[in-house]
């Protein structure tokens, strides 16, 4: 038969990739919510702060006593066939490598020889040479669990749950004492296969054994999940943690599906009572529900967590690493410093710690700070981000002509760079006032027909400089038409409309969608404020808007404050708005314009 490659080495595992047995914590970290799985995870979910991964645990040792082996002599013909068997894989003639794997397997009864004799037939795709191998195998060792893997997958292959049973019950009994040693094997086993229904009644019988065994519910609740069977995934993590409070690793992969099934809210709160129960802090536990904070975007909260964290763990480099990105977004630059400046020390998370710390000085108007750092990166996944900021800073000195050409000289290894570059470009262009040179780019990015939501995006951002509002419709109408959630769309669209229309329904109605995506985004909680004083509701109007100016001093923001504070007759607050935010932003154009527009 026709193989994908060169034989498996002799060395190799004896069991194929089908059915090969894997670390217990390295199938549920393969489950995870940033892994699109199905399954339940061992470890907190992913966050946009920088995350710990969890080291898996060692797979627990089977110690098992070889079977003895007979004694043989090393002949001309045994070798031969040793040989040519070996030899002929190598070459990819497996037909020929199996047929004298079988016939070795047959005459000498030699365990290794029919292990290797099976890994063969299941590299060949063989059913019926492999269910012969393997039946030997188990004959010739009979606790080996790999021979029952092999057996067992074959058996529910076929449809013989009974016989699938009695090959999962073999390698479950044989575990010097501890059922529990072989439960993750099986677990991985039945993850892989395809037939849900049969999977499941196998698992269902297996489990009304061990009802009251917290790790085989355990392990159970997995292979539920992977059979998108959730609500039973939950209901058994939910028993496993009934029996076995204390198990941290249940407990994330209990919140990890609560997160995948959009129920973060409520993995919030599980984690919340988990925290107050608890005599003692778990930084495990705390560490999740700090990241989950952050994927839900309750910034300040996460970070309170993340710095109860680093008290008990001062060290923890993705803690510090977490703190400095949330500084980094609520604004405070110091503090983000700080953390950044630490991980160099450290020599950890070393070339996205210096990216970040460019950003800060291009943030304080350091430029010559700026370009030093980002020069610094030589790697890492900011590295690309580095070199795109060089040019836009050389940009910024004038140079904007040789910044365009460096940029354009700059390598994309995939497509979402190269999409970066167009946009990094037709920022350049905007920012020079070039708008339509700008929009002739993303024209030309654009004209193969292929959907980049991130380009019609900023197509659109260009379009509105235009006065194209058409277009910048149309645009993003693209992307909320197959993307219904993309909260950036939504506000973008909800604003124009409110800012540069009488469409304050059609506003309204996209804002509303946004901010119950996003209910913490301060740029949509600005865009609510604008649209109610759009349609003439000032008082809530005010309430959005200083909310939105609480969570972010940005000058747009108190622009549309002052106006809404001047129009009401509060003068006087209005003013106290205007010169906050034009002491932190004395270059701003938009404080001027609104100022001038209403109090000339």
């Amino acid at each position: 038969m026709n193989a994908a490659g060169p034989m498996p080495n002799m060395n190799s595992p004896i069991v194929s990739t089908a059915f090969r047995p894997i670390l217990w914590c390295a199938l549920f970290a393969a489950i995870c919510l940033g892994a699109g799985c199905a399954g339940v995870a061992t470890q907190a979910p992913a966050a946009t702060t920088g995350e710990a991964t969890a080291q898996p645990e060692p797979e627990p040792e089977i110690i098992r006593v070889e079977p003895e082996r007979p004694k043989l002599e090393l002949t001309e013909d045994l070798l031969y066939k040793l040989l040519l068997g070996e030899i002929a894989g190598q070459r990819g003639q497996i037909g020929i490598s199996l047929e004298n794997y079988m016939e070795l397997a047959r005459t000498t009864r030699d365990p290794k020889v029919v292990e290797r004799a099976t890994q063969i037939a299941i590299y060949a795709r063989n059913e019926t040479a492999a269910n012969e191998s393997a039946t030997l195998w188990a004959e010739l060792d009979p606790h080996n669990p790999d021979a029952h893997q092999v057996l067992a997958a074959m058996a529910l292959r076929r449809g013989d749950i009974e016989a699938t049973l009695d090959h999962l019950r073999e390698i479950l009994e044989y575990s010097e004492g501890d059922p529990n040693r072989n439960l993750w094997l099986i677990a991985s086993l039945l993850g892989r296969e395809e037939d849900k229904p049969q999977v499941m009644t196998v698992m269902e019988r297996l489990l009304e054994e061990r009802k009251d065994n917290p790790q085989a519910v355990f392990a159970f609740a997995n292979i539920a999940a992977r059979m998108g069977e959730t609500d039973r995934a939950l209901e058994l993590l939910e028993l496993s943690l009934k029996l076995e409070p204390g198990n941290d690793a249940v407990a994330l992969g209990y919140i990890t599906l609560l997160q995948r099934l959009e129920r973060a809210e409520e993995a919030l709160d599980w984690l919340e009572k988990r925290l107050a129960d608890k005599k003692a802090d778990d930084f495990n536990i705390r560490l999740a529900y700090a990241r989950l904070l952050t994927d839900v975007q309750r910034f300040d909260e996460a970070r309170r967590q993340f710095e109860m964290l680093a008290v008990n763990s001062p060290e923890n480099s993705d803690v510090i690493y977490a703190l400095g990105l949330l500084y980094l977004q609520a604004n405070r630059l110091d503090d983000a410093e700080t953390q950044f400046k630490r991980l160099v020390e450290q020599n950890e998370r070393f070339y996205n710690a210096k990216y970040y710390l460019g950003r800060i000085a291009e943030e304080r108007e350091d430029f010559d700070a700026a370009s030093t750092w980002y020069r610094s990166v030589a790697g890492d996944e900011n590295f690309f981000d580095a070199q795109v900021r060089l040019v836009l800073l050389q940009a910024r000195d004038g140079e904007l002509e040789e910044a365009l050409k460096n940029l354009r000289a700059i390598q994309a290894p995939s497509p979402q760079q190269k999409a970066l570059l167009i946009q990094a470009e037709g920022d350049l262009l905007n920012s020079e006032k070039r708008h339509a040179e700008a929009l002739a780019v993303y024209d030309k990015a654009l004209a193969d027909g292929e959907y980049n939501p991130d380009l019609l995006y900023a197509r659109a951002m260009t379009a509105e400089k235009l006065g194209r509002i058409d277009l910048l419709e149309k645009d993003l109408r693209e992307i909320i038409s197959r993307d219904p959630k993309n909260v950036q769309a939504l506000n973008a669209l909800g604003y124009t409309l409110a800012d540069r229309t009488e469409r304050y329904a059609e506003a309204f109605e996209l804002i509303e969608q946004a901010l119950a995506l996003s209910p913490n985004d301060f740029f949509i909680v600005d865009s609510m404020g604008w649209v109610m004083y759009r349609m003439g509701r000032h008082e809530e109007a005010l309430e959005y808007l200083q909310k939105a100016l609480k969570q972010r001093e940005d000058p747009e923001i108190a622009a549309h404050l002052y106006e809404v504070l001047w129009v009401m007759g509060k003068q006087d607050e209005a003013n106290k708005v205007w010169e906050t935010a034009k002491q932190s932003n004395p270059d701003s154009d938009l404080l001027n314009h609104v100022k001038e527009r209403l109090n000339p």
